[in-house]
């Protein structure tokens, strides 16, 4: 696979490597030589009931973990983005140096302080950054699962972390954090493993999705007006790209991309064209089937009605220009958190790049996050 987006470089299919830790090495304050890594697992059940005989999770990790196990944090991305979540890649590839997405958040001294906390990044089961997903070949075909990837859930995705955590010696977290649909499997983990970790980040998300089967069926309708859909079966056909680079292009006005590069590109055509060259490699790397998998599973999360089974402090970050997201639904956010027991905290994000204002203005809530991370460690 190419490369996708500049800052999100494409994992390509990451060779299975040793159940093993990374410490990415530090250079002038930053963390340098980040190593793509896979963990596998035979016979993991899902929580319909199906067995898959073999998955993988492509990972990253970030400091060194604990003689105890307890010193750990687990990142968790968004739904189209990848486990590059720090640092900058080692070797001299297409992508190395890239920059992980919440590279301003992670690193010595940093919020999340890889000086004292072993960091671990995990790419979602069902994504296209390495982890098995519809593009990995079904043993039982010998040809990629394509649309008969079995249907999961935030649950199951969070199950196949805890079981990479285990391999790995992690036996407590400090935290659970993560952005948009990293903050679905931030709340989820706190009703799945409501004693595995002292705090949850949930930063521009919420601990419900929206849209309902109504939108795993329209986002199916619009990837079929590609030509090559062909039912979901266009691997061996030319792919989907076309449709996806309209999609993404879509998806980054929504994100406020349109105000990032105003300033850069003042021209409209300019700007368009620049927002289609950043939407392409995308295209070229993310897998349509992906796309639906994982839609179907946050259209059916809910993690609020399970909330009396959370345990863990909770800060809960969004953005003032968000429109994934608005500030709008944080009173009622907070009002059942409360009702709950939870132990929770508010932050707004007083940024102008929407959605993508956790990472790109990590600055502005950089204090906020490290403070209570701070307090967080001590109870840890």
């Amino acid at each position: 696979m190419p490369l996708t987006l500049s800052r999100r470089p494409l994992l390509a299919a990451l060779p299975l490597v040793p159940l093993m830790t990374a410490t990415a090495a530090r250079a002038d304050g930053a963390l340098t030589n980040v190593e793509r890594r896979s963990f596998t697992t035979k016979a993991f059940r899902l929580e319909n009931g199906t067995v898959m005989p073999e998955i993988t999770l492509a990972y990253e990790t970030y400091g060194t973990p604990a003689p105890d196990g307890r010193n750990a944090v687990l990142l968790t991305h968004g739904y189209t983005s990848s486990q590059h979540m720090a640092g900058r890649y080692a070797g001299a590839g297409p992508d190395s140096g890239a920059e992980g997405s919440w590279d301003g958040l992670v690193g010595p001294g940093k919020a999340i302080d890889t000086d004292r906390l072993f960091v671990v990044s995990s790419n979602m089961l069902g994504s296209s950054y390495g982890s098995t997903s519809p593009a990995h070949k079904n043993p039982a075909t010998g040809k990629p699962y394509g649309p008969d990837f079995p249907e999961i859930t935030l649950a199951d995705i969070v199950n196949a972390q805890k079981a990479l955590l285990d391999a790995l010696g992690v036996k407590h977290l400090v935290a659970v954090a993560g952005p948009s649909f990293g903050g679905y499997q931030v709340f989820q983990w706190g009703v799945s493993y409501p004693d595995f970790m002292e705090g949850l980040v949930a930063v521009v998300s919420a601990p419900k999705g929206s849209g309902g089967e109504a939108s795993v069926t329209a986002l199916i309708n619009a990837l079929a007006k590609d030509l090559n859909w062909n039912g979901g079966w266009y691997y061996d056909n030319g792919g989907i790209g076309e449709i996806l680079t309209a999609m993404r292009v879509a998806t980054l006005k929504r994100y406020g991309i349109d105000d990032q590069l105003a300033a850069k590109f003042p021209d409209k055509t300019e700007r368009e064209a620049e927002i289609v060259r950043r939407a392409t490699p995308w295209a070229k790397a993310f897998d349509g089937n992906s796309l639906v998998v994982l839609r179907r599973a946050s259209v059916r999360f809910d993690a609020e009605k399970d909330f009396a089974k959370v345990k863990a402090k909770v800060l809960y970050v969004l953005s003032r220009t968000d429109k994934v997201f608005p500030p709008s639904i944080a009173p009622d956010v907070m009002a059942k958190m409360k009702a709950a027991g939870i132990t929770a905290d508010y932050f707004e994000i007083d940024s102008d790049l929407g959605h993508s204002a956790s990472g790109l203005d990590a600055a502005k809530w950089a204090p906020r996050l490290k403070a209570f991370m701070a307090d967080l460690e001590k109870g840890s």
